[in-house]
């Protein structure tokens, strides 16, 4: 096959495999949070932004607003935001550390903690379905596969730079 051909062939799958994990993610998050709310009494408000907002507090607590916002790539005032709900809602604590009265952190209550973990199960079939697929390639499949991804994300951040950079300044 001609390389503009199989360049098309592979841009081709891309944008399939883009649309299929779409809709994957969509359902997924579908029934993630039909279980959480089958799970967990009032609990209609929480979204996907919240629910990754208690999993990073419970992989890291006890966490700040600037590194929360770092670790999910989220605005502090997005997550000054969604911190002030889930507080309100009493899926995670204020604290603060011995060494530092000023800075305020964030714990799960056990109630956020009961999420995390419903949260991390689903998260760990995901990941185990994924490395089963995965293991049918060869170590030199799977080094190509590294190498495309990885040039993807970095060729992605770039051009979410360059469109940043382009956006009209205020």
């Amino acid at each position: 096959m001609e390389k503009a051909t199989t360049i098309q062939h592979v841009y081709d799958l891309l944008i399939k495999t883009n649309h299929q994990l779409e809709q994957y993610h969509q359902r997924e998050s579908m029934s993630f949070l039909e279980e959480v709310h089958e799970h967990f009494d009032g609990v209609a408000s929480l979204n996907l932004t919240d629910i990754h907002v208690i999993d990073c507090i419970g992989r890291h607590e006890p966490i700040n607003v600037t590194t929360l916002a770092d670790r999910i790539e989220l605005s502090k005032g997005t997550v000054s935001k969604v911190s002030t709900k889930l507080l309100k809602e009493g899926w995670i604590r204020r604290t603060q550390l011995n060494d530092n009265k000023k800075e305020i952190y964030f714990r799960l209550t056990p109630l956020g903690k009961k999420l995390f973990l419903v949260h991390e199960r689903l998260h760990n079939k995901v990941q185990h379905q994924l490395l089963q697929f995965l293991d049918r390639y060869s170590t030199e499949e799977l080094n190509v596969l590294k190498r495309l991804l990885s040039d993807g994300v970095g060729f992605l951040g770039a051009m979410e730079r360059h469109d940043k950079s382009e956006e009209p300044k205020d």
